[in-house]
């Protein structure tokens, strides 16, 4: 196999064109729609996906939920601030954490938040650098951090978030999740429920997106790159949606990378989709070939990011780069509160 480099996949990108909020309106958002076989695009506005779904085609989206995972503490000795990211809850009241200035976090402090409504203990230190630490509340903790935490807003996104309900989807059901899976984002309810009346079947998976989403890619050839690992899980009733939709000729539209990476991690060799759960470090890039997906709603993503290489597994780097040119071009608002595209 030839070379995959990093550089391959780079694009100039304005930093005013990056959404620094969401829109008033979740599907006035614009839409790009590629054309996967032709390169060519068309200019639309998101409530328009509707002309482009079909009676037994199947929409799968991520009902994953961002949980307020960023808080604010103190260290309890020195009052020195500390900025705690929750990624992965180990055992009950044990998370694995982000934290910023890692050195204050030596095993043994502790961190009071809300005036010492939580504190947290660091116990451990992970390999990567991340602290283990252990909470103590009283009451239910899902509750205390509702209270206490921030939505964790990906790193390019400076403003500050007025309504924490804005990064999330209208269809966020399960808790897990350190960044939200953006592509939902430009649905609304009665949108879905436009796309059901028109004979759109939906498969809900779950994906608990990691912020390793948004780790830069290092390597220079891609294939030395090591995908983060993240929980899946499908649903017996999601699967056999998913199948049957594919037996009957109906196309299998992912909502987000994340709703991509679940059903492709999720099916066999033959393309079918099993029921259960797991973790996968799927790396999707140019040259692999989908079992499932048949077409994907996506936002805009960054330069060199694994998303822009798993769009142009499906649409060609080339059809791909030409499309984001032309949304420079147009000024398009790209990530997380940005605009979307359909691949067609």
């Amino acid at each position: 196999m030839e070379e995959l480099l990093k550089k391959d996949f780079y694009f100039e990108l304005p930093e005013e064109l990056i959404a620094q909020d969401p829109l008033e309106d979740r599907s006035a958002s614009r839409l790009m729609v590629l054309n996967r076989k032709t390169g060519a695009v068309e200019h639309k506005v998101f409530s328009d996906i509707l002309d482009y779904l079909n009676a037994g085609d199947c929409l799968v989206l991520n009902n994953t939920k961002v949980i307020p995972a960023r808080l604010m503490g103190v260290k309890a000795e020195t009052g020195a601030a500390i900025e705690v990211l929750l990624l992965k809850r180990r055992e009950n009241d044990v998370w694995e954490t982000l934290v910023r200035p890692g050195k204050k976090a030596r095993v043994g402090a502790v961190i009071s938040f809300g005036d010492g409504t939580l504190t947290g203990e660091v116990i451990d230190i992970a390999d990567d650098g991340n602290r283990l630490i252990k909470f103590s509340y009283e009451g239910i903790f899902e509750e205390v951090l509702d209270r206490l935490g921030e939505m964790p807003l990906p790193p390019y996104i400076t403003h500050k978030l007025t309504d924490k309900n804005r990064y999330q989807t209208v269809y966020a059901k399960y808790e897990g999740s350190a960044a939200a899976p953006t592509a939902g984002l430009h649905f609304t309810k009665e949108l879905l429920k436009k796309v059901e009346d028109k004979g759109v079947r939906i498969a809900y998976v779950t994906l608990h997106v990691g912020l390793g989403t948004f780790r830069p890619v290092k390597e220079d050839n891609l294939l030395n790159h090591h995908m983060h690992s993240e929980y899946y899980e499908v649903t017996d009733e999601s699967a056999q949606i998913i199948n049957s939709t594919k037996e009957a000729g109906g196309s299998v539209i992912c909502v987000g990378t994340t709703s991509c990476r679940t059903v492709e991690s999720a099916a066999d060799e033959a393309g079918k989709v099993r029921a259960g759960s797991g973790n996968t470090e799927i790396f999707i890039y140019p040259g692999y070939k989908f079992k499932v997906l048949d077409k994907l709603i996506t936002n805009f993503h960054l330069p060199e990011s694994t998303l822009i290489m798993l769009v142009s597994a499906l649409a060609g780097r080339e059809n791909v780069l030409n499309a984001y040119k032309t949304a420079v071009e147009e000024k398009y608002r790209f990530f997380s509160f940005g605009d979307a595209m359909f691949i067609s």
